[in-house]
């Protein structure tokens, strides 16, 4: 297989996964994933828990390492570099400025407890981006309108739902303007009755047309915000397609198992 990324087309896809492994100790957690998303599109990544989709997510960002296959993020080599046909590993500079056009919300926000709202949201342009302080604020004020907290800029982290801390994480990831965002189970450690607000603050982002790979055990969300469903089980890709296909006529059997057992949770 050809792992030679052709150079940048905005016409080609703004992520592809070429034939990616991944091994933990004896366990294979990846075994040969390959996917693509197109600019614009929200791919969701379903699937019961050990299917790979959080290592995988990972592997997008370089904070896991394949032990074969190549990410391609806009035509380059994410955490890794070619020469004479092999692939060695970036030093950890040089893959930190590659993250930096990667935006990443985790399950467990992340924010730093010790800084504001504001000081979380605009760190990272200033430290790494070198963005003047004044610039770096008015974006993040306007981000933190975007998502609906305009009244927390001085709060502090403990202070806050934790469905507002996800929204801030959200907001924090966006002021570095990336070119791709990725959501690992951004709902899966809040209340029930918070849920709601993230996800109706990532359908805002599908709108604009970010360009988003969401892992999710939210079926009826994907549903209604996807532009390609990918249903992952050992290590994986057993179904993937348009919503409409991979998640009413599914035709792998693991595939209905999953996401008849998910529907029964979720009513």
């Amino acid at each position: 297989m050809n792992l030679i990324a052709p150079q940048p087309d905005p016409a080609s896809p703004i992520v592809r996964i070429v034939d990616v492994w991944k091994t933990r100790g004896h366990n294979a957690v990846l075994k040969g994933v390959n996917l693509e998303a197109h600019r614009g599109q929200v791919v969701c990544l379903l699937g019961p828990s050990g299917a790979g989709k959080s290592t995988l997510l990972r592997c997008i960002n370089a904070l896991e390492v394949s032990d074969r296959g190549v990410v391609y993020v806009d035509g380059v080599a994410i955490g890794c570099k070619e020469h004479n046909g092999v692939f060695y590993r970036m030093p950890e500079r040089e893959v930190s400025r590659q993250r930096a056009d990667i935006g990443m919300v985790f399950q467990n926000f992340n924010l730093f407890p010790h800084m504001s709202v504001i000081d979380n949201i605009i760190d990272a342009p200033i430290r790494v981006r070198g963005e003047p302080r004044t610039l770096a604020l008015e974006r993040g004020h306007d981000l933190l309108r975007r998502v609906g907290l305009a009244d927390k800029a001085n709060s502090f982290p403990r202070h806050l739902s934790g469905g507002q801390q996800q929204r801030i994480a959200i907001a924090r990831a966006l002021a570095m303007a990336p070119k791709l965002m990725l959501f690992d189970e951004p709902t899966s450690s809040l209340d029930p009755h918070l849920v709601g607000e993230v996800l109706e603050v990532i359908k805002g982002l599908a709108a604009t047309g970010m360009t988003m790979i969401i892992v999710t055990h939210e079926v009826q969300f994907a549903r209604d915000v996807a532009d390609l469903v990918a249903v992952m089980a050992d290590g994986v890709i057993i179904e993937s397609g348009p919503p409409q296909s991979a998640l009413s006529q599914p035709r792998d059997p693991r595939a209905q198992a999953f996401l008849a057992r998910s529907l029964r949770q979720q009513n």
